[in-house]
């Protein structure tokens, strides 16, 4: 059974930071990328951070040099640093697990950060 549980979330005042933990299980973790969305009521979900087999990463424009992505395939857990958090960093922050581009993704329960002061 494929299982990704988020952990991590929760309220941090802006400038603030938090490290976000996704443990994944049931599945060959180190052939998978993985990647981090995140959504606000209203909005799309949206491409957050993602880092591949290899450990090539790439970020949207809105978190470089702020967020930083890195996973540990000895744990099957994929993490996301985040720093310098905004105001607008606020949504619900979800795992993300595809083999290949095309392919049907995995997806966690999703772990709420609240940025406010």
């Amino acid at each position: 059974q494929v299982q990704l549980v988020e952990s991590g979330g929760g309220l941090v005042q802006p400038g603030g930071s938090l490290r976000l933990s996704c443990a994944a299980s049931g599945f060959p973790f180190s052939l998978y990328h993985m990647n981090w969305y995140r959504q606000t009521p209203g909005k799309e979900r949206e491409l957050v951070a993602g880092i591949a087999r290899g450990g090539t990463t790439n970020y949207a424009d809105s978190v470089k040099g702020r967020f930083t992505i890195s996973r540990d395939d000895a744990k099957s857990t994929v993490y996301l640093q985040m720093s310098s958090l905004k105001p607008e960093d606020t949504a619900v922050y979800y795992c993300n697990a595809r083999l290949f581009p095309a392919s049907t993704p995995y997806w966690g329960q999703g772990t709420q950060v609240t940025v406010s002061s």
